[in-house]
């Protein structure tokens, strides 16, 4: 195991003393635990950030909402309403020339 040394205020030491003697670990255990909860929060994203490109697509997606260059959500749905209805007439007529 590595060694590594962090500055905390004052209180925060104290405190996280009395953790450690109320659960009856020592410090570092309880700092690796910490750590092991912060990394596990990150863990999903940086999976994300490792695909090549995300990041620049997620800085453009972000870009383009703030100069305005969104659709509405009932645009989205009126949008694929749109279409699953032109499938599912063409599937009939389909269906009815095979007939």
């Amino acid at each position: 195991m590595e060694t590594a040394t962090i500055r905390i205020p004052a209180e925060k030491k104290k405190m996280l003393k009395t953790i450690a003697s109320l659960e009856n670990k020592k410090m570092n255990d309880i700092v690796v635990d910490l750590i092991d909860d912060y990394a596990e929060r990150w863990k999903e994203t940086l999976e994300l950030l490792a695909i090549p490109g995300f990041l620049k697509e997620i800085r453009k997606s972000q870009r383009e909402i703030r100069e305005g260059k969104t659709v509405s959500l009932d645009d989205v749905r009126r949008d694929l309403e749109r279409k699953f209805h032109a499938k599912s007439r063409k599937r009939a007529r389909t269906s009815r020339s095979k007939a």
